[in-house]
C-alpha cells in the first residue's frame, strides 16, 4: 500500500514513530512528512527534553528518531513540509491513503477550513476531495467547542478520527504497548492486518 504519513506538532510523537515502524516493517511504500513544529516536539519528547539534540538540525533529529524506533532510512521517503509541489499535492497522484499521527488541533482546524499552508494539510485536502482514506489521530484534552466542531466537520467530510485514547483491557506493560494500541486501531481503519495488541475476546 502506498501511504502518506504526516506528523504534526501535537504531543505524542511516539504514535508517529510506532506507526512508521509498523508500516515500513510491513513492506508498505511509506512517505513521511514532519511539520516544523513536529520536529521540535520530537526533539523534546524523545530525547531527554531535547537536551541531547539541543541546537541540532532537523535532519539529525529525525535520523535519531528513526533509529530510536527501529526504522531504516531506506524504508521510507521523507518529504519536507514546504514541498507543496510534491506529487502528493495533486489528486492525480497514486497515494492510496493518508494518516496524520499525531494530529494537532491547528492542523484539524486547517483541514476543516480547507486551508493548505503546508504539504500535510494539502494532502489531507486531496484525500477528502478525491474520497480516499484520511485518518487523523488527535491528541488533545480537554476539547473546546471549536475543536469538537472542527472534528465533526472533517468526519462529515470523510475523514476517520482515531483519537489517541489507549485502552487497558490488554494489560499493556510499557508505553510502547500503549502507543501500539492506537497504531493498531489506525491500521484496522486502513484494513491492514497486524498483531500489535491482543484483541478483546469477551469475559
Amino acid at each position: 500500500m502506498r501511504l502518506f504519513i504526516g506528523i504534526s506538532g501535537a504531543s505524542g510523537s511516539i504514535y508517529g514513530g510506532r506507526l512508521l515502524r509498523a508500516l515500513a516493517g510491513g513492506g508498505h511504500e511509506v512517505s513521511a512528512c514532519f511539520s516544523t513544529a513536529a520536529v521540535e516536539v520530537v526533539r523534546h519528547e524523545e530525547f531527554d527534553s531535547g537536551l541531547k539534540l539541543l541546537g541540532a538540525p532537523a535532519d539529525q533529529v529525525l535520523e535519531a528518531f528513526f533509529s530510536r524506533h527501529g526504522i531504516l532510512p531506506r524504508q521510507l521517503e521523507v518529504i519536507l513540509p514546504d514541498n507543496i509541489g510534491h506529487a502528493f499535492s495533486s489528486g492525480s497522484s497514486l497515494v492510496e491513503a493518508a494518516v496524520i499521527c499525531p494530529c494537532s488541533m491547528s492542523t484539524i482546524a486547517s483541514i476543516a477550513a480547507g486551508i493548505s499552508s503546508n504539504l500535510i494539510q494539502r494532502v489531507a485536502d486531496v484525500m477528502l476531495k478525491e474520497s480516499r482514506p484520511l485518518v487523523v489521530v488527535p491528541r488533545e484534552t480537554p476539547l473546546s467547542e471549536i475543536q469538537l466542531r472542527n472534528l465533526y466537520v472533517i468526519k462529515k467530510a470523510g475523514a476517520q478520527v482515531v483519537a489517541a485514547m489507549p485502552a487497558f483491557y490488554h494489560n499493556p506493560q510499557t508505553i510502547e504497548e500503549m502507543a501500539d494500541f492506537i497504531v493498531g486501531k489506525v491500521l484496522d481503519v486502513l484494513g491492514i492486518d497486524h498483531g500489535l495488541f491482543r484483541r478483546w475476546e469477551g469475559w
